[in-house]
């Protein structure tokens, strides 16, 4: 058996949550991941690249600063909306590296990357590091995890479970989450703000202070400089568009990672090294694909090993992929379309259940069938590093 690409549909019907224990082939061998982590460390694979993220914090600053530049001397026009795309797409490249100052994978400084996520996070684009890190954190210990992964607690529903318990407005949402999806994720940077200022204001992060005094550097440095220079009308468009687009970036770029794979209940206890593999999808491409998408393409080797350097997860795929292989475990990659096809058909898989019957949307368990694990829907499956 070789590791898994499911160039079919997606993995998992939607419908099912993985019982306890019931996970693909589950072992009770807990040291398979510290073979891999002896192989990767071996490859040099965790030793910081800083030259790496000098240049490119360099360069991010200065197309920030371009951007900006940019709006004050464009002066009152409609075409510095083609400015607010650009800016939007700087702020998703400033994102990922505030993402990777939260995993320490720039300096391996708790304080160091602290510091650099203030910047590039909460003055840069106006979104708290230190609520970020936290909720991000729970994402990588629990990834799918009913009840304990925030990432799939929010507005769509995961699960036939969770769809069926819908109510009212939330309901009507997983019904046709689907349709609802990319139009959701313009909203995605204000959902952002909202919730760097709400963990600030319950006091839920440390340094708490110069969060809230970046945060409102950023706000205020940001209205000043669009209403300053377009007018009302103008300015409120800008910033809808720019804020949309930021958004909509940052969705694009997480959708195709976890949506469409194993959902696990909440009190699985399947080793670590399944459970990060058995929940993620890699996207293949090229460099321009790793550019793009800030290197979370690689989601699989990212989850494996979180403080791995950025430039260093392309480097690990094939190692990762080759061990997965050797264990037989699916190891699910596809194009960057085909993420996207299977993260919608499992989105409308479980929007049918909120659409149903309650008695009609019956999971495999119910059915006595087992859940459906990635690779054994007849797909091909395939272990090429991506590019190749």
């Amino acid at each position: 058996m070789t590791a898994a690409t499911a160039e079919s549909g997606a993995p998992f019907d939607g419908n099912e949550i993985l019982p306890p224990g019931k996970s693909a082939a589950r072992t009770e061998r807990r040291s398979d991941y510290s073979v891999l982590l002896r192989q990767v460390r071996q490859a040099g694979l965790l030793n910081r690249r800083l030259r790496y993220y000098a240049w490119k914090s360099v360069a991010t600053s200065v197309a920030w600063a371009a951007g900006w530049t940019a709006v004050i001397l464009g002066g009152d026009s409609w075409w510095q909306l083609i400015t607010a795309t650009f800016l939007a797409v700087v702020f998703a490249q400033m994102a990922f590296l505030g993402h990777d100052a939260g995993h320490r994978q720039i300096f391996g400084s708790r304080r160091a990357d602290y510091l650099f996520g203030l910047l590039f996070g909460n003055l840069g684009i106006g979104v708290s590091i230190g609520w970020w890190t936290s909720n991000h954190h729970r994402h990588h210990a629990h990834p799918n995890t009913e009840g304990a992964d925030p990432d799939i607690m929010g507005v769509l529903a995961h699960s036939g479970d969770r769809a069926r318990a819908g109510q009212g407005l939330r309901r009507l949402i997983f019904r046709y989450q689907a349709w609802l999806f990319f139009p959701m994720l313009l909203l995605e940077a204000g959902s952002l703000h909202y919730s760097s200022v709400r963990a600030i204001v319950r006091r839920e992060i440390p340094q708490r202070g110069w969060e809230a005094v970046l945060l409102i550097a950023h706000a205020a440095g940001y209205l000043c400089v669009v209403f300053a220079m377009l007018s009302p009308v103008k300015a409120v468009v800008f910033v809808a568009v720019q804020q949309g687009l930021f958004g909509f970036y940052m969705g694009c770029t997480f959708a195709p990672n976890h949506k469409g794979m194993a959902v696990l209940a909440a009190d699985d206890d399947t080793d670590y090294l399944r459970r990060q593999v058995l929940t993620s999808r890699n996207v293949r491409g090229s460099r321009v694909v790793d550019t793009a998408l800030g290197g979370l393409n690689y989601q699989i080797e990212h989850h494996l090993f979180p403080s791995m350097p950025r430039p260093n997860l392309r480097r690990a795929q094939p190692i990762v992929a080759k061990f997965c292989t050797d264990l037989g475990l699916p190891y699910c990659q596809t194009g960057l379309v085909t993420s996207y096809a299977h993260a919608l058909r499992h989105l409308d898989t479980v929007g049918q259940l909120a659409r149903s019957d309650s008695g009609s949307g019956r999971s495999r368990e119910s059915d006595g069938q087992p859940p459906r694990l990635p690779g054994q829907d007849g797909s091909e499956l395939s272990a090429d590093p991506p590019g190749h």
